[in-house]
């Protein structure tokens, strides 16, 4: 251990591995937060796909828009009551 070269190494490996701004610490939270992002991009895709079909189904059908109307935003007709029980 006595050897220049070999404690030079050591002292540039725990530099590069702990302590340099690109480590090991923050490499794997990076890698962490972009398979979170790479989740969250999946579920909002997924929910665009879900959305689009049901603007579609409401662009073209009249029953479909007083259902989503009465459901979502208790719309009523002249003559009738609404009571919302939750």
């Amino acid at each position: 251990m006595t050897n220049k070269y070999v404690i030079a190494t050591l002292v540039f490996a725990v530099l590069i591995l702990f302590l340099d701004e690109y480590s090991l610490r923050v490499s794997s939270r990076l890698s962490r937060e972009v398979k979170g992002l790479h989740a969250e991009e999946r579920a909002l895709s997924e929910a665009i796909v879900e959305d689009s079909a049901n603007a579609a189904i409401l662009r073209n059908s009249l029953d479909a828009k007083e259902e989503y109307g009465r459901e979502n935003y208790y719309m009523k007709r002249a003559d009738e009551d609404i009571f919302v029980i939750k």
